[in-house]
């Protein structure tokens, strides 16, 4: 099984029309374009009936106390845990890729509907609804995409792991609504194969190179 991206290269920078957050000079972050990338795969195991796309960030560090606050850094050195952007499942076994902006061509303040996606697919809540439950403005379910927004003033480079799973049933049996771990633990019973692309992005201007 093999997975690609016409939006970027294994283990090359996303670019900013992907990301949630992009650099801004007076204010840090501003509001990007947040569109999915391009994904597609070919050789899929025998017996796949459905596909599912999870994209998750390994880099998120595990205490906020330094984040985003003037005059300080987040070291490279701190522990870190994930964090889910995407989660997309039932997706048919007959599509061969996603379309660049398919399912996210912008960002949408307290979340874009869901778990229906189109398409015959569903999607569940990214991590997201969790960072913005105290923001009166933001708060809200985020079903489906929203791309990198990794704080301003960390110091390590984020990955994005784009995995596509083929899987050997047609609806996985998730009801209502779900979260990351909540599909994986699914996802995984039911894995025939999978593949997956990583890119980076940071909105640190050092590491950006902005």
């Amino acid at each position: 099984m093999k997975v690609w991206s016409d939006s970027f290269a294994d283990g090359a920078t996303i670019p900013v029309e992907f990301a949630f957050g992009r650099i801004d000079a007076a204010t840090h972050v501003a509001l990007s374009g947040n569109r999915n990338p391009h994904l597609a795969w070919s050789a899929l195991p025998v017996g796949t009936k459905s596909l599912a796309v999870v994209c998750h960030d390994p880099d998120v560090p595990s205490s906020g106390e330094d984040v985003n606050q003037e005059g300080r850094e987040v070291p490279a050195s701190l522990a870190r845990v994930s964090f889910y952007h995407w989660i997309l499942v039932d997706l048919p076994a007959a599509r061969a890729a996603i379309a660049a902006g398919e399912f996210s061509s912008a960002v949408t303040p307290r979340g874009k509907p869901g778990p229906s996606a189109g398409r015959g697919a569903r999607q569940g809540i990214n991590d997201y609804t969790g960072w913005f439950s105290s923001d009166p403005d933001m708060a809200g379910d985020y079903f489906g995409y929203d791309g990198p927004c990794a704080p301003w003033n960390d110091a390590l480079l984020h990955r994005y792991v784009f995995t596509v799973y083929a899987l050997d049933v047609d609806v996985l049996p998730l009801m209502g609504r779900f979260n990351g771990q909540d599909a994986l633990k699914v996802i995984e019973r039911h894995t025939l194969g999978k593949a997956s692309i990583t890119g980076t992005y940071s909105l640190n201007p050092r590491l950006a190179g902005a």
